[in-house]
């Protein structure tokens, strides 16, 4: 008899994933800080290198930007309308230039800073480790990697749902695992730090504003991840490990055609996600036509000019191939290169859908009609 694995069950799994977790704390990785001294731990960071943060917009709208002063960080925020990839994949970045006098000259560049990131989501990490694993397959992307080289990226621990749009604990993108240098975890009347690389302890050692933390930490900090277990529940009615199988039915279901009828191809969706990558390539020339530049530009699998090809043909016209383009894109493709499933959970493509497509809503409903077509084969 045929698999059903699309059932209304909890995950079995969680309990060991918060043991392995558990079982890996050492006390010696962690310090601790006060609360009340955690703007002059930003204060301090600006003589070290230049600092990225959450900052507060208005409207609901928190963005990734250069900070001058502690005042202007945000510590609890909703994902930022641009992810904090945009300093590691620019929107725009500059791979080559020319000139041409007596013969023609063709320089490389690649771009790059000295970069604090303070205050990244668990999310965002993850979609920081999403793209490490693309840009580091052959072809490697030496810019990306050089870039990230000169990062330093500090997290800071979700403690409840940013909002509705949010399905991270599906994603398993809720707790922290690696891809940091230092995650800030807040306590009681402290933050706990998990010091996970030379980096993290360097900075660590130049604020000179953290102590050692204590068995009595560490505990705290595991009840705390306890009550996280019952607080970030999978809103999913699936496993994750089941999502693959569940593409695998799901080449010709009718949701695509119904998401066909709603989106606008306006690609807010994939400009705003954190682990997409794809990108345009321009040229501008100076008038004299003796120099120019080659640029890098994000480009949207969602735009119509994307797919297509010499003799203008577009080998995904409709909107509905271009949207089940992109749920594949995440959820079966990189899966099978890769390992990982390429969603983290943000909930920013649904936040930003002018035409209110809502992820956690696409897969609810492709699970429902696998089933359907499931039980109706069996009836």
């Amino acid at each position: 008899m045929e698999n059903v694995p699309f059932v209304l069950t909890k995950l079995p799994s969680k309990s060991i994933m918060f043991y392995c977790i558990f079982s890996h704390m050492k006390t010696e990785q962690y310090k601790i800080i006060e609360k009340y001294l955690i703007k002059e731990f930003v204060n301090r960071l600006f003589p070290i290198s230049k600092v990225v943060a959450p900052v507060y917009k208005g409207f609901g709208n928190y963005v990734f930007e250069e900070i001058k002063s502690e005042e202007n960080v945000t510590f609890k925020y909703i994902p930022t309308i641009l992810p904090p990839k945009k300093y590691l994949l620019p929107k725009k970045e500059t791979i080559l230039e020319f000139k041409k006098n007596q013969e023609l000259i063709i320089q490389p560049v690649v771009e790059y800073e000295n970069l604090i990131l303070f205050g990244v989501h668990t999310c965002d990490i993850a979609g920081f480790k999403c793209l490490n694993k693309v840009m580091s397959d052959t072809p490697k992307d030496v810019s990306f990697l050089l870039r990230k080289e000169h990062i330093v990226i500090i997290g800071i621990e979700c403690n409840d749902y940013c909002d509705q749009y949010a399905s991270c604990a599906f994603v398993g993108a809720h707790l922290p695992t690696t891809g940091y240098d230092l995650m800030f975890t807040e306590l009681n009347d402290i933050f706990i730090v998990h010091v996970h690389s030379s980096k993290g302890t360097n900075i660590v050692e130049k604020t000179g504003l953290f102590k050692p933390a204590t068995d009595a930490h560490i505990k705290e900090l595991r009840e705390l991840r306890e009550k996280k277990a019952k607080i970030f529940y999978n809103e999913i009615p699936t496993e994750r490990r089941y999502i693959p199988d569940l593409f695998d039915r799901s080449w010709n279901a009718s949701v695509w055609k119904e998401l066909e009828e709603k989106c606008l191809s306006c690609g807010n969706c994939t400009a705003v996600c954190p682990t997409c990558y794809c990108f345009d390539i321009a040229e501008e020339v100076d008038l004299t036509l003796k120099s120019g530049k080659r640029f890098r530009i994000w480009f949207s699998c969602q735009l119509d000019p994307f797919a297509k090809v010499a003799g203008g043909i577009d080998f995904r016209k409709e909107r509905s191939a271009r949207q089940r383009h992109r749920f594949y894109r995440k959820f079966r493709y990189h899966v099978d290169r890769f390992g990982m499933i390429f969603c983290t959970g943000c909930g920013r493509c649904s936040r930003t859908c002018m035409a209110g497509i809502n992820l956690k809503e696409v897969l609810i409903s492709l699970i429902k009609e696998s089933e359907a077509k499931i039980w109706r084969k069996w009836l």
